[in-house]
Formats: C-alpha cells, structure tokens, sequence
C-alpha cells in the first residue's frame, strides 16, 4: 500500500490544489480561492512530511525557520512591489498582451495555460541556470542551495534579488510575447503549487512524469553538493528545456540527503540579506567549467 500511496501523493496533491482553485475561481473568489488551495496544500504537505518523509534526519527543526520565512515574506512583498512599480511606469499595460493576434483565446483554456507555461518556462529555466552559471547571480543564489534539508517551509528562501530575477526573465517574457494576463495568472498560481511540491519531504514516487515535470525526485538532485548532479534540472515546473539543453539528470540511485553548499553561508535572516554584497577576498572571477564555484 505504501508504495502505492507513493505514486498517487503528487498526482493527487497537485490536482487537488489546481481543481479546488479552478472550482472557487469559478464561483467568483479567485484570490481567496488561490489562498484557501495554497494554505491547504501546505498544511496537507506538512502532515505527510510527518508521517510519510522521504528523509527521516531532515525531520529535526535546524534552527532556520526565521531565515527561511524571512526570505519568503520578504521575496513576495518584492515581486509586488516590482508589479506596482511596472504598472506606475506603464509597462505593464504597454504590450496589451489580451490583445496579441496569434495568441489561441478560442482554444480549450487547459490548452492555454499549457502553451503559456512553456513560454514562461523559457524564461525560467534560463533565470534558473544564469543564477548557477554567473558568479554574480550566484551570490544571491547560493541563499537558497545554503539549506540543509528540504521541506515545505524552506520553499520561499531565495534572496529577493534571486526572487526578482526569476520573475523578469519568467513573467516578462510572457507578457513581451502577447501572453493574456489571466494565463500569467495561471502561471503564477501553478508555479507557486509545483513550489511547493518540489521542495518538500514526502515519500513519493514519479514514473514517467519526471519526464515532463519539475518533480521533487528532480529536485532533489539539484541540491547535491557535486556539480555534476547540482547543476542539473533547472526547470522551474516543466522539465522541457532541461532535455532540449541537455542538463536534465534522473539517475537510478537515491539522491543524497547531505545538501547545501561547500562556502561559509550565515544563518540568520538579516546576515543572509547582506551576504550577497559582501566583498569576497580571493574569490574565483569565473566558475570552474561553466558551473558554479561553489555547489
């Protein structure tokens, strides 16, 4: 039965979260539909950690629960505070993406918001590999790769430079290219459900559908600490581009549970906040082979 279990659990978390919005949306309660579905899926996620964890030794608290909700609250109010600054100056409105001729508005809406998560994704995945690739975006990167274990709370703790970056490349391009803004909506809501799964600590099992998604199971190997294994399986909710650009890893073995990164990495919120900008004595101009100096 466990195992089981195992297969259905993100198929199931998933299209739970995705149906209850759709439904809620549909009677006229968007914002409180997507609220009522995320705070459930992470309450429904934290229960299964308990009592269905992949990794038992990430169970014990590790002290960094104010880090990882700091970087959190903090990355949320940035990405609205950049959306308000970008409607201010007119950028938001200035492609009139409802209004883009090729885009397919009498298509199935399912069929749209896959097409609009591709192009999203496009950006993602190279926000994504820049961050690992460029020393520079690294910095703010390595906050996030600095955790020790994975689990649900921890999903939100990337610096909000990271944060921003992310939601340029990501965002921007969808809305550049003509894409409605109810489909970035949509893209925005399931980014925030694949998050959440991709990082937590349950159990599961994936088949073939690591082959088209961001599964935890890919995830995971993305934390490694050996570049090899770390600077693989960028994608964001779709693992497309990783196999078009060849840096999609699945081995047959268990991902290591000894993750985080090889420099000096503070603990706390505030020293995390400022750690980006330090002056780094002796540091490496370029990362060794394409990939970061220090996964």
């Amino acid at each position: 039965m466990r195992v089981v279990a195992s297969y259905l659990l993100w198929p199931l978390l998933m299209g739970g979260a995705i149906a209850g919005y759709a439904l809620f949306r549909d009677i006229g309660h968007p914002v409180v539909a997507f609220n009522v579905c995320y705070f459930a899926l992470v309450a429904a996620i934290l229960i299964l950690e308990r009592i269905f964890p992949h990794e038992r030794e990430w169970l014990p608290y590790d002290g960094e629960i104010g880090a990882d909700l700091g970087h959190t609250i903090l990355g949320k109010a940035s990405v609205q505070l950049l959306i308000v600054v970008l409607a201010v100056i007119g950028l938001v409105d200035a492609f009139d993406p409802a209004g883009a001729a090729w885009w397919p508005s009498d298509a199935p809406e399912a069929v749209q918001v896959i097409l609009a998560l591709v192009i999203a994704e496009f950006g993602f995945y190279w926000a994504h590999r820049l961050a690992h690739e460029w020393p520079l975006l690294w910095r703010f990167h390595a906050i996030h790769h600095s955790v020790r274990r994975l689990w649900v709370v921890n999903t939100g703790r990337f610096h909000f430079v990271d944060t921003m970056v992310s939601v340029l490349f990501g965002l921007t391009l969808a809305f550049v290219v003509g894409v409605p803004k109810d489909m970035i909506i949509w893209v925005s809501i399931l980014t925030a459900f694949f998050g959440l799964l991709t990082h937590c600590n349950i159990e599961m099992r994936f088949g073939p559908l690591s082959y088209v998604f961001n599964t935890p199971g890919l995830h995971r190997w993305h934390h490694s600490m050996v570049l090899e294994e770390g600077n693989r399986n960028y994608g964001e909710n779709l693992i497309l581009f990783d196999q078009i650009f060849g840096t999609f890893i699945n081995p047959d073995r268990r991902p290591p549970a000894t993750i985080g990164v090889h420099e000096p990495m503070p603990r706390h919120f505030l020293a995390q906040l400022v750690h980006p900008f330090r002056r780094r004595e002796n540091a490496p101009s370029q990362p060794p082979s394409g990939a970061s100096p220090s996964r």
